[in-house]
């Protein structure tokens, strides 16, 4: 079945505009290397279908307006929850989620505990959507600090600039693992969190995404054993591991 629905595509190269993040493990395309988990589960797709995939990295901001001038076939990631001003969310076609992601409230681990009101600052790199904090925001009860990117914000975090940072915890470890003046920082699970879907999304291109999803049906054992490899775990596992420890 899979190799009916994958190959009854003629071979393409495709274009895909990426964010210009160090999001690494979940993706990292500016490596000349490795870009990622992402990347490994779309290489993978491309061995089978025939397909090749171009990807070019951009500002998150810039993304949808590429997409949007025909200029990419396919964003990644992508989420119909997140806000977008420039392509609404019922013209994308989404595929299946390529992974998912734990995105909450970064905090110094000595700051576990202390309850949401101490957040007056929070980073965010710029383009992201402050989804659980945004109500805080209007009512101005938390200041959202824009920064380029993860590292500044966990370096602004440090330095105790902002109180909490909005990020991805395993991105936020892979980071303070690799650079030993940034941490030791935690994921709160008492303050804002969400199970993020990365998606791959189009606006032209249905049968190639219909595909991309028969494939990670088919090949979720592959699929679990590269996130394995990348030291990726679910994260209600990862929610639960926390609570535990924070008792």
């Amino acid at each position: 079945f899979l190799a009916f629905s994958v190959c009854s595509l003629r071979a393409e190269t495709y274009i895909i505009g990426a964010q210009n993040i160090q999001y690494y493990p979940h993706y990292d395309f500016s490596s000349p290397i490795d870009k990622g988990l992402a990347w490994a589960i779309l290489e993978q797709f491309a061995e089978v279908s025939g397909h090749t995939f171009i990807y070019i990295e951009m500002p998150v901001l810039r993304l949808q307006r590429e997409l949007l001038k025909g200029n990419v076939d396919f964003v990644y990631p992508d989420n119909p929850k997140w806000y977008n001003q420039v392509i609404p969310a019922n013209d994308k076609i989404y595929s299946a989620p390529l992974t998912r992601a734990l995105g909450g409230t970064i905090i110094k681990v000595s700051d576990r505990n202390k309850g949401i009101d101490r957040i007056k600052r929070l980073a965010m790199p710029l383009g992201f959507t402050p989804v659980n904090w945004q109500k805080r925001v209007d009512d101005g009860l938390t200041k959202l600090i824009e920064v380029p990117d993860t590292v500044a914000a966990l370096q602004m975090l440090q330095l105790g600039r902002v109180d909490a940072a909005n990020l991805e915890y395993s991105v936020t470890q892979n980071l303070a693992s690799s650079t030993p003046e940034l941490g030791p920082f935690t994921l709160d699970p008492q303050l804002p969190h969400d199970n993020v879907a990365f998606m791959l999304a189009t606006l032209n291109h249905p049968a190639l995404i219909e595909s991309l999803n028969d494939f990670i049906h088919v090949h979720q054992s592959d699929i679990d054993a590269l996130k394995k490899r990348y030291g990726l775990t679910d994260p209600e596992l990862i929610l639960r591991d926390l609570r535990e420890f924070a008792r």
